[in-house]
């Protein structure tokens, strides 16, 4: 199966420049002689109707003149002719362009309509366009320079990802003099269609690429940039410097690349649970690069500081513990190792100093023995050039040291021209330098923060309980019967009764619209008792002082019924007050208020929050956010992340709070928006937890129609458990069999699965030779992406002397879609010992279903000739079969579903 259908923007034999001259200065002079000047071992071939030669090379008027094949376009026209040219490349069977012209989404409605012709001219021929209005594309170890920009830098494994081609110059720049080689090197432009998700898929299974570096001004398409940053993040570093923080910035990101901004807070959220690292500025980005394409990875969070002055390192130790680093306690073996390494005034502790008479080999025992110790992670090396060093003689010895650890070691030797040799030798060998203690302690927190976002990318939520699950029909009803009144915000006991069906506790609570109703419900309650104003139109009860506890008589429930409807009218004139609700009082005891909501991200779909609740929440903004579906270990990571998690520990006589309630009303929270697309918010507070449980006290539900022919969890960036796809078929020999999805947790099956293989089915199936599955491979078949591919695995349980047996794989059928179009390619494999029992084609009847719901109309895939049992499902499917002209050996199947 092809697993991304953009290589050629990276690997073509061929080059035709749209455009090329000899105009001095203009787009497609610089192109041409860019991709000549770059090494690149093709053809390049001068298209302009305006020219007989180019550089003194012949020029073709056009593709039919030219009569030679072409792998990649590169189009530097002005803005007006690219849709044609488009249809050009598509009728010679180009595949890929890279559109440098400006003139599009940027020039108003006019640029837009241009644009929105380019990206159909493109659909129409099946090619994919990188731009408009981008620098282009490098890969230096093909000899492609396809820019208007830099020379070609050093081949190496960094990739650079920007929507500025200004930030791909600086950071090239910048790259030369620290020996920094990249893998790759795309500016996207506008993104019309390729954009960051395609470029993350390519660069995923690189093999060039060992970590990826993204400049983001905006995400239009989240759930593509979701699958592509998740795909890519599994498999390895992926470091992200975003703009638009702040309103001003996200005007200037909205005009340059029409990419929408989201909210700053969201999109951190997205990148810890896509697995990737966020930093804040360009310098920060360049360190990335620098510590991740060195390959050294961090094991935990536990550091040491090795200097040979105490003040560069209390700076790294003050940066540290800003960074949730950990100054590692020294064992008594290092102890000991370097009292007798040191002199008897060393530092005696983390950050270990060897003083500034230090020579080469006391600052190389210091780092070996820190590097030898169990309960440090990594070193950050730091020099100040004193009168009595040797910066040069000490980077020598720190250089052997780093070769023989698979430890971090980031350096910083301060200074200029007394360090400048050192500083050469480090960025010679790959050892990471950096300009300030501090810059060498952010660079070291990466690593610790891909570590943790890694840990988050894979947790990978299941189906929904089974167990007591949640009643998704009755609440979408009562969901449906507010919306069909007219209404869009829940009353408090319809939002109430939202919760009780996805089984999150609440206070029950009685509508009165009187002082007698009132009292009436108080009565059958039970005193004490809580009043709260109810209105639809009122947000915050609070802001009416619409809320009176522990009321215990008749007279405090009439007299609080007058008063707070006289209040809430006086306040809010416009508001339709419907009475009061009365509750029982939840009692005080051990008690921590707390919040969790939901909010609609215009991006990135629902994103809950939780934290500190009650009426100071908003001032106190102690939350932490995270993005459905939700599991037990992001839970208690968001948790973790709030200062409101430190009081729900035993202290002052209180009891600890139960946390696995708390975890279960989050859990709860993500069913309920996962399932509830009509939900646009959310809000619990206070929500009330102690040692013995967790209540809802008060809830609001604002909800809203779903767009019309909205696909299953369209609304969500994260494409949940597909759990409505799993069923139970019983086979003509009495088996049951279950086709579900596949899920991260079913990797070690699948691997089993593949290598219980014979050699022949593997062969045909993988149309080469392999033994299992590599642990590439296994991430990217059981980690997949609903939205966009599915894999339906076939188990069974075998029944034995001791009963039912685990889960055990007999099939499997998958398919990818194709990006932008409405084409999938599909694979299949049904274990040796399972043939002629009808499992191939019950896998492939649901597969095919599933694609047709997800809106693809044809389904395409190669058989090898040899394989003649699937030729024959293939036919029995209604699959049309030819043989591929350009190999005889392999046959192309196709069904319009």
């Amino acid at each position: 199966m092809r697993l991304s259908d953009v290589d050629q923007l990276f690997v073509p034999d061929a080059v035709a420049v749209f455009g090329a001259s000899d105009r001095e200065g203009s787009v497609g002079a610089m192109v041409y002689r860019n991709v000549l000047a770059g090494g690149f071992k093709g053809p390049c071939y001068p298209i302009n109707p305006k020219y007989e030669t180019v550089d003194g090379q012949p020029c073709w008027k056009d593709l039919a003149a030219l009569d030679k094949h072409v792998d990649l376009a590169l189009i530097a026209t002005p803005a007006e002719a690219v849709p044609g040219i488009l249809d050009q490349c598509g009728e010679f069977g180009v595949r890929a362009a890279v559109v440098h012209s400006a003139g599009f989404s940027e020039q108003g409605d006019r640029g837009s309509a241009l644009q929105e012709r380019l990206v159909e001219a493109a659909r129409r021929n099946r090619i994919r366009v990188l731009g408009p209005n981008c620098l282009g594309v490098m890969r230096p170890s093909h000899g492609l320079n396809a820019t208007f920009g830099n020379e070609l830098p050093r081949a190496g494994n960094v990739a650079l990802v920007s929507q500025s081609g200004a930030v791909c110059t600086a950071m090239l720049d910048r790259s030369g003099p620290r020996r920094l080689g990249f893998s790759a090197v795309v500016s996207l432009g506008a993104a019309a269609d390729v954009d960051f998700g395609d470029i993350l898929d390519y660069l995923a299974l690189d093999p060039q690429t060992q970590s990826i570096l993204l400049y983001v001004e905006g995400v239009r398409d989240a759930r593509r940039f979701m699958s592509g940053l998740r795909a890519a993040a599994r498999l390895k570093p992926v470091v992200v410097v975003k703009t638009g923080r702040h309103p001003a910035g996200s005007r200037a990101a909205r005009s340059h690349t029409g990419a929408w901004v989201g909210s700053s807070e969201v999109f951190r959220a997205v990148l810890e649970r896509g697995g990737a690292v966020q930093v804040e500025r360009l310098a920060q980005l360049f360190a990335a690069a620098q510590v991740f394409g060195a390959g050294r990875r961090l094991a935990g969070n536990r550091i040491a500081v090795v200097t040979n002055g105490g003040g560069p390192g209390v700076l790294a130790a003050d940066r540290a513990v800003d960074h949730g680093l950990i100054l590692s306690e020294l064992t008594e073996a290092t102890r000991a190792k370097l009292e007798e390494a040191l002199p008897d005034h060393w530092s005696h502790g983390n950050p270990v100093d060897v003083m500034g008479d230090g020579s080469a080999q006391r600052y190389r025992d210091a780092l070996e023995a820190c590097l030898a110790d169990e309960g440090i992670d990594g070193v950050i090396a730091l020099m100040a050039p004193l009168a009595t060093s040797d910066p040069t003689t000490v980077a020598k010895e720190v250089i052997e040291v780093a070769k023989k650890t698979r430890k971090p070691v980031l350096t910083c030797w301060m200074g200029e021209s007394r360090v400048a040799e050192a500083q050469g030798l480090f960025a010679e060998h790959g050892v990471p330098h950096f300009e300030s203690p501090e810059v060498a302690v952010d660079a070291m927190s990466f690593l610790a923060e891909q570590r943790r976002n890694r840990m988050l990318l894979m947790q990978s939520p299941g189906p929904l309980s089974q167990q007591l699950g949640p009643d998704i029909e009755g609440a979408r009803l009562i969901i449906e019967g507010v919306m069909a009144e007219g209404r869009k915000v829940l009353g408090s006991i319809e939002a109430k009764a939202v919760l009780s069906a996805f089984r999150i506790n609440s206070t029950q609570a009685v509508l009165a619209r009187s002082p007698n109703e009132a009292l009436i419900a108080a009565e059958s309650l039970g005193f004490p008792v809580v009043i709260k104003i109810n209105s639809p139109d009122i947000r915050y009860k609070s802001d009416v002082d619409g809320v009176r506890l522990g009321l215990s008589d008749a007279q405090s429930i009439r007299r609080a019924y007058t008063e707070l409807t006289e209040r809430a009218q006086k306040l809010r004139p416009q508001a339709q007050i419907q009475g009061v609700t009365v509750e029982h009082m939840v009692p005080t005891r051990a008690a921590r208020e707390l919040m969790v909501k939901v909010v609609r991200d215009p991006i990135f779909g629902p994103v809950i929050s939780f934290g500190a609740g009650g009426t100071d929440m908003q001032v106190l903004e102690d939350k932490a956010l995270g993005l459905p579906p939700l599991n037990a270990f992001i839970i208690q990571t968001m948790i973790e992340h709030t200062r409101v998690a430190r009081l729900m520990g035993a202290y002052s006589n209180m009891p600890p709070m139960n946390r696995q309630a708390l975890s279960r009303i989050l859990q709860r929270v993500s069913e309920m928006v996962c399932e509830l697309p009509e939900i646009i918010e959310l809000e619990i507070n206070p929500l009330i937890g102690n040692d013995l449980d967790v209540i809802a006290v008060d809830a609001r539900i604002q909800v809203d129609y779903p767009p019309p022919q909205m696909p299953v969890y369209g609304h969500m960036a994260i494409h949940p458990y597909p759990q409505h796809l799993i069923e139970r078929v019983p086979l003509p020999d009495g088996t049951d069999l279950t086709i579900r999805p596949i899920r991260p947790e079913d990797a070690q099956m699948e691997q089993d699965f593949v290598r219980g293989l014979s050699d022949q089915t593997k062969y045909f199936r993988f149309m080469q030779t392999i033994k299992e599955l590599s642990p590439e491979m296994l991430v990217r078949f059981t980690q997949i992406d609903y939205d966009r591919e599915m894999a339906l695995i076939g188990v069974i349980r075998p029944q034995g002397e001791e009963g039912v047996g685990p889960e055990q794989e007999v099939g499997v059928a998958r398919y990818m879609a194709h990006p932008g179009g409405d084409t999938c390619e599909f694979a299949i494999v049904v274990s040796d010992a399972s043939r002629r029992r009808g499992i191939g084609a019950r896998l492939m009847r649901s597969l095919m279903q599933n694609a047709r719901n997800k809106g693809l109309r044809i389904m395409e895939g190669e058989v090898l000739s040899a394989n003649s049992r699937m030729l024959a499902l293939v036919k029995s499917l209604g699959f049309r079969i030819e043989t591929d002209r350009n190999d005889p050996t392999v046959k192309l199947v196709s069904k319009v579903l």
